[in-house]
């Protein structure tokens, strides 16, 4: 029985240090693999260390390959450089977590490739003009405020990554509506989501410096629009009452955002 374990746990251990080995592999050139393998096993020791439970923990090898210079994400010129992020399910909440995610580091301008949905789950490429390579840390730091991880990162080229990302049990990071506490939306030239999940009904004051014609989309969990509400006229305040399944809203303007040149004040009502 003991040597029966003591198999188990050796071929446990060989297994991991293969799927470790191959993770770098596949983050670096083999060039610069073959010429730093010694190198490469003193910096990833312990090898248990860049494990999270059964997997590789992608965003820690590379952070530690780019710390010892083994790995660059960046070029000396602009290049093409294409991303692949695929989840499990729920297309319309992914798609936006990721751009909010993607522009809280500073990737504003990209263009939508492919987007595929099949029995394996959804993915969407882009393609972005750039000197840098997507930084994993600060796209993880990003994803953890929506309670979302980066599950695995694979390197098909120096330009061409692919990102799985875990979903499970994500929210939007946005402001939160609490019972018996006001709060203010600042001028922005993007609509402002709130998750409205613990109120039943808010009254909107607009600012008297705001020419506001209201626009407000009414959302569940998944990101399914429930209703719109489309008030054609400029508007001083407006009663909005949600049902259970209203979860966030979008709050803009009919016709555009430069009508609110100040706050909106949310003041709630009823808990749920």
């Amino acid at each position: 029985m003991v040597k029966y374990i003591f198999i188990c746990l050796v071929l446990f251990t060989s297994l991991n240090a293969d799927a470790l080995s191959d993770k770098i592999q596949n983050l670096i050139d083999s060039r610069t693999y073959n010429q730093n393998r010694d190198f490469i096993k003193i910096i990833f020791s312990p090898k248990s260390s860049y494990y999270l439970g059964d997997g590789v923990d992608s965003v820690k090898v590379i952070q530690t390959l780019k710390e010892n210079r083994l790995l660059g994400l960046s070029f000396s010129s602009a290049h093409e450089l294409t991303f692949t992020f695929k989840t499990s399910s729920n297309p319309i909440l992914f798609i936006k977590i990721m751009k909010d995610a993607l522009r809280n580091i500073g990737y504003y301008r990209y263009l939508t490739k492919e987007s595929t949905l099949d029995d394996d789950g959804f993915s969407w490429t882009i393609s972005i003009k750039s000197k840098k390579i997507i930084d994993p840390q600060k796209l993880q730091k990003e994803l953890n405020k929506s309670l979302c991880d980066i599950a695995d990162i694979n390197r098909d080229t120096a330009t061409k990554w692919v990102y799985d990302i875990d979903i499970d049990g994500a929210v939007l990071n946005v402001a939160r509506l609490n019972p018996d506490e006001n709060l203010k939306l600042k001028r922005s030239l993007y609509a402002k989501w709130v998750d409205v999940s613990q109120v039943k009904r808010v009254y909107i004051s607009s600012s008297i410096r705001n020419t506001w014609y209201p626009y407000v989309a009414y959302y569940d969990k998944s990101l399914n629009l429930l209703d719109v509400v489309k008030v054609d006229q400029k508007s001083d305040n407006l009663h909005l009452d949600f049902e259970e399944s209203v979860y966030y809203v979008k709050i803009s303007d009919i016709y555009t955002l430069k009508n609110v040149r100040d706050d909106l004040t949310l003041t709630p009502s009823g808990s749920r």
